[in-house]
């Protein structure tokens, strides 16, 4: 039945090779950590950002979503976190690089 169903669905994520019981799981979970807190300094004045960091953190996430991709089997989790905090990232670096150079002037 339904119940059968659901429980089936359920057994075969949590043993999933990308499930909850790996690494493959739970790193990109708290990755996302990154992307909420990119998220968070959206409203930071960008004098406050770091140049320096939020570069580090765009090449580490693009070093990640390589490896998630090429990562048998593929994660998509990982994925998805790095390509969303590169996306982050980038506008924060934005928000910098366009300060500095109104600065300059």
């Amino acid at each position: 039945g339904i119940k059968m169903s659901f429980a089936n669905k359920l057994a075969a994520f949590w043993n999933h090779p990308v499930g909850p019981k790996t690494t493959h799981f739970w790193g990109p979970v708290f990755n996302w950590g990154f992307v909420v807190a990119g998220m968070m300094d959206m409203d930071k004045p960008p004098e406050k950002i770091s140049r320096n960091m939020t570069f580090t953190l765009i090449l580490y996430s693009c070093m990640f979503s390589r490896f998630a991709w090429m990562v048998n089997p593929r994660n998509y989790l990982l994925l998805t976190c790095h390509l969303s905090n590169i996306v982050v990232q980038s506008k924060l670096l934005h928000r910098k690089l366009t300060y500095v150079q109104q600065e300059e002037k």
